[in-house]
């Protein structure tokens, strides 16, 4: 396994990220345990979790991830070696603390003792704003439309609420998801500015098929050593080649749920998946591991989220960290880049 710092803190955190959100729909307490298990043996000490999860998101699975991940703490008593993430959800879920805006001392507070009681701990190593809300571009959208309307929690507010909590030692360090080079900037300034904590992290989409963090965010996440955890890095399994030729095998997750996760079907990203599938094939590589590879070496990434329902996928995402990409293949993803550019945002 690799390791890269958090953040600017001294933590080293495997740059494979075990992604738990199908563990209370797709999958099982048992095959979360075993995941877990597997995980940890094979040096992957770092594993992102919601309290939305699991996915997709719904009143019957609220907090379902997180209480199986809780459970196998108390059955392992291994909560040490794991470097745990969980995220307070956004705005917009009625049956989440009513709905509204999420992000003021009380929500976050009530946010982090239910997440602490569901994960059976005392503390959460990375506590993560799920996404904006602000009203923002986040999963997937297009178009910019700006609109002022003046009534979500100052970022100011929001790193004072979260500095007490860090002071109780419930939270030890913090980031964002779903957010953009301004919510970033912003929240590293003031973080700078008013001696309130920084930001070690943005979990953010990121895929041979959607590139579009290295535009403007990718230098933050260098300079301000404010690394991305990305998310979706196999587009919902298309970058396996498993859903190639129309196929969609039984249970997986675009046979139950595609019609709630469309931004991997456009006609360019179906182009742009074949010809990264004829690189892969030429060069005698698995399809999911050159996908994943890609992703791990970029300089602006801390870890890489993976997210498996079989152990078999498990086995071969984890393995990918083994695989050495030449400058020749990754020359030939960039110029498909070139031809189909971030045809899945």
């Amino acid at each position: 396994m690799n390791y890269k710092k958090l953040g600017n803190t001294d933590i080293n955190v495997s740059t494979i990220c075990l992604g738990t959100m199908t563990w209370g729909e797709q999958n099982t307490q048992e095959e979360g345990f075993e995941q877990m298990d597997y995980a940890l043996e094979n040096g992957v000490n770092f594993w992102d979790t919601a309290e939305l999860y699991a996915i997709p998101p719904k009143k019957n699975t609220y907090g379902k991830t997180e209480e199986v991940i809780g459970n196998w703490f108390k059955k392992t008593k291994k909560r040490n070696e794991i470097i745990l993430a969980t995220k307070v959800s956004g705005p917009g879920l009625s049956w989440i603390r009513g709905g509204g805006n999420q992000y003021d001392e009380k929500n976050l507070n009530k946010a982090v003792e239910g997440s602490l009681k569901r994960l059976k701990t005392d503390y959460i190593d990375l506590y993560q704003l799920h996404w904006p809300e602000r009203k923002s571009n986040f999963f997937g959208r297009l178009g910019y439309q700006h609109k002022d309307e003046g009534d979500w929690n100052k970022f100011e507010d929001i790193l004072n609420s979260l500095d007490k909590i860090i002071k109780s030692g419930k939270v030890r360090y913090i980031g964002l998801s779903n957010e953009t080079a301004w919510g970033l900037s912003k929240f590293l300034e003031i973080s700078k500015t008013k001696k309130l904590p920084r930001i070690m992290s943005v979990q953010n989409p990121y895929s041979l098929l959607n590139r579009t963090y290295e535009v403007g965010l990718a230098e933050v996440s260098v300079r301000e050593e404010s690394g991305l955890l990305a998310y979706s890095p196999l587009a919902f399994g298309y970058l396996t080649g498993k859903y190639r030729n129309g196929k969609l095998p039984e249970k997986s997750r675009m046979k139950l749920f595609g019609d709630q996760f469309d931004r991997y079907k456009s006609k360019n990203g179906q182009l742009a998946i074949e010809k990264y599938y004829e690189i892969a094939t030429k060069h005698n590589l698995d399809f999911a591991q050159m996908s994943l590879k890609f992703c791990e070496v970029q300089p602006f990434i801390t870890s890489v989220i993976i997210g498996a329902t079989k152990m078999d996928q498990l086995k071969t995402d984890i393995e990918s960290v083994n695989i050495n990409l030449t400058e020749n293949v990754i020359n030939e993803i960039n110029e498909i880049q070139k031809i189909y550019p971030n045809p899945c945002p």
